[in-house]
Parts: C-alpha cells; sequence; structure tokens
C-alpha cells in the first residue's frame, strides 16, 4: 500500500551559485528589494516577498558539508547560467520594464506564455537567468 503524499506549502529556499557575492548582494538588492537575512564568507540569503529565501553561495564553496549549530548541511554546488524566476502582479509589467530600463539591466527576451501571462529574462552579475513572470505563465499560475 502506497502511504499518502505528505503536504507541501510552498518552495521555501533556492540558490544560485556565484563568483563573488558582493556584487551579487548588490544587484538583488538593488533590483529586488531584497533584504539579507542572514550573511557570511561563503553565502548571503535575501529575504523574498512571501517568505521565500534567495540562497546566494559563493561557487565551490558549498561542495564540502558544512556544520550548522543544530546540524550538517549536506554539500551542493551549480555551474552554468542557472535559472530564477519571481513572481510579478500583472499591472506592474510597465512598472518592472521601466525599472529594468532606469537601472540598466538590459532585457534578454520578453514571452507571451498561452495562459496569458509574459515574462520577461535578463542577466544577473554571474550571468544567471533571471525572469519576472505575470500569472498566467503556467496553469497553476
Amino acid at each position: 500500500m502506497v502511504s499518502p503524499q505528505p503536504p507541501v506549502s510552498h518552495i521555501l529556499e533556492t540558490s544560485l551559485y556565484v563568483s563573488e557575492l558582493a556584487p551579487s548582494k548588490e544587484f538583488y538588492q538593488r533590483i529586488f528589494g531584497f533584504v539579507p537575512v542572514f550573511e557570511n564568507d561563503r553565502m548571503c540569503a535575501l529575504a523574498v516577498p512571501g517568505s521565500a529565501v534567495l540562497l546566494l553561495f559563493l561557487r565551490d564553496r558549498s561542495l564540502q558539508p558544512s556544520e550548522a549549530p543544530g546540524g550538517t548541511i549536506p554539500p551542493h554546488g551549480g555551474h552554468g547560467a542557472l535559472h530564477v524566476c519571481f513572481a510579478i502582479p500583472r499591472p506592474s509589467l510597465d512598472d518592472w520594464l521601466a525599472h529594468l530600463a532606469a537601472e540598466n539591466v538590459g532585457i534578454e527576451s520578453k514571452v507571451t506564455w498561452k495562459y496569458g501571462g509574459t515574462s520577461v529574462y535578463f542577466r544577473d552579475p554571474d550571468g544567471h537567468s533571471v525572469e519576472v513572470a505575470t500569472p498566467g505563465l503556467w496553469k497553476n499560475y
């Protein structure tokens, strides 16, 4: 017999792996207004609205287990241009386009999806693909 699936509330954290913390932290603070909630010599945690956290790890600094006060964090890492998407309200799309232009952030692509959503893609200082998307990107958003 298969046990019932326990519930999942939402994605709590997502990670990007960066070459330098300072420029990446500054980018996400300047472009999104994300506030640092934790920082050390290998990573920075930024609060994302809706109780999510964006973790910026120095590339290759998390390939070994990391001791924490309550236990050990297993190793992890990522290479190449990774992707992250942030949900935005539909009425703020034009504001986002103006904000990115004012901050001299080049728009790489703009896509309109079959469910009516719009995505805007741009790059962070490490070349990661960053997306902001309105409702209608997916069937469930």
